[in-house]
């Protein structure tokens, strides 16, 4: 039998996809502004409107209504524009973009914004686990709370979170900015090689080689700078926390590269 919605879906040898989707080209463009409802239409179909109206017609500004918590929304886009989702996303929303600026006015999945190069993302809801995973650069604004692994492998970038955040933020870490306005669950900062984490709530338990950092005049200027630009309000105190270095080793080559180059 069937699940709801399936029967817009087609099955070939490589499981559920849909080879031959085409946009379904119901957005209306008034303006250069253009916008669609999504309610009937699948991933697929819904990225493929997107990308028809800032590719092939030019549109800059975009309103996606009632995408239902579909996963893999607006995923890979590469040029600027603005996107509103009118709704929630699923799991993987917003990876691989570089340069657009999207709202989300309802919550989103895990892995939102996984490897994301440019642009703006504010999320107006609440996060799932691994946000911002191994973001490069850009800004990412959730105002409710994350789950666990957010900005794990991080490279680049800020990250803001309004509400909590889970266990093992900022795992891995390697470069950029996260400022948690909330409580943080144990190990934060694990493992991380660099990058700044600023938290004004509780921490439960410092992950391996985190360590909380001495606070200058620069941080104050992004605190402000970032909350003024996102109309945040007065920014919370925060305490600050930093790589200890005790197991970094980028420059140090392994015994057999040593032997190598000796």
């Amino acid at each position: 039998m069937a699940a709801v919605g399936e029967s817009r879906v087609t099955y070939d040898a490589r499981g559920l996809a849909e080879p031959f989707a085409e946009a379904p080209r119901t957005a209306e463009i008034e303006h250069g502004k253009a916008t669609f409802d999504a309610k009937d239409l699948t991933t697929r179909q819904i990225n493929l409107e997107l990308r028809r109206l800032l590719y092939e017609e030019g549109v800059k500004d975009v309103i996606v209504l009632n995408p239902g918590s579909k996963h893999s929304l607006g995923v890979g886009i590469l040029t600027r524009c603005r996107i509103t989702f009118g709704g929630s996303l699923g799991y993987f929303g917003c990876g691989l973009i570089d340069g657009p600026e999207i709202h989300v006015t309802g919550r989103v999945g895990w892995s939102a914004c996984e490897n994301m190069m440019s642009g703006v993302v504010i999320v107006d809801g609440n996060a799932g686990s691994l946000t911002g995973a191994a973001i490069r650069g850009g800004d990412l604004v959730v105002k409710g709370k994350v789950g666990a692994r957010t900005g794990i492998d991080q490279k680049g970038g800020t990250i803001v979170v309004l509400g909590d955040a889970g266990t093992m933020t900022g795992f891995m870490m390697q470069r950029g900015r996260q400022v948690i306005c909330g409580n943080v669950g144990s190990g934060l900062g694990d493992s991380m090689y660099d990058g700044t984490i600023y938290v004004a709530g509780t921490v439960k338990s410092l992950g391996i080689d985190c360590v909380p950092g001495e606070w200058g005049e620069t941080d104050t200027e992004l605190i402000e700078r970032k909350f003024q630009i996102y109309g945040l309000g007065d920014p919370p105190e925060f305490q600050k926390f930093v790589c200890g270095k005790k197991l970094y080793n980028y420059d140090n080559l392994e015994p057999s590269e040593r032997k190598l180059v000796l």
